[in-house]
């Protein structure tokens, strides 16, 4: 049975992190998903559901976890660096993939997405690992919180 209070009922971010029309339709996308179906729970708690507000201050992704009534029960702090690369291979493939989408044979098209997909689970495995004894998340949720923190950084 799923316990219904390990879970993100809402998420927020910083007022500074409104990025372009195309990143927004991302965030927008990944909020979506993420509410309709994620397991997240801070480890030795108990509560829950969860609020999330995310961020990305000092180089350092902020993770500010809150209950359904806006109390702060924890704030994580990830620096910025291990997600680089990923983070850049990731913008890149997935530009090369909207432009093969124009005119690329549908076996490029199906490449460039195999690795698009494949830098996400990257992405998704080092968050899981970083995050790992301070907050329990399935491979889903972690999917989309990177597609989350890739929104934010695009305004960085």
């Amino acid at each position: 049975m799923v316990d219904r209070r390990r879970r993100v009922i809402r998420v927020t971010f910083d007022e500074d992190a409104v990025a372009g029309p195309d990143a927004e339709h991302e965030r927008r996308v990944a909020v979506f998903d993420l509410l309709e179906d994620n397991r997240f729970a801070l480890a030795d708690h108990d509560g829950g559901p969860y609020a999330l507000h995310l961020g990305i201050r000092e180089n350092r992704i902020v993770l500010d976890v809150r209950d359904p009534d806006d109390n702060r029960l924890h704030e994580i702090r990830l620096s910025l660096t291990p997600f680089r690369s990923v983070i850049r291979d990731y913008f890149t493939v997935c530009d090369s993939y909207v432009e093969a989408i124009k005119t690329a044979s549908p076996s490029r098209i199906e490449a460039l997405d195999m690795g698009r997909r494949s830098l996400h689970n990257e992405g998704a495995s080092i968050l899981r690992a970083r995050l790992e004894r301070r907050i329990d998340l399935d491979e889903d949720t972690a999917r989309r919180l990177f597609t989350l923190i890739c929104a934010l950084h695009a305004k960085v």
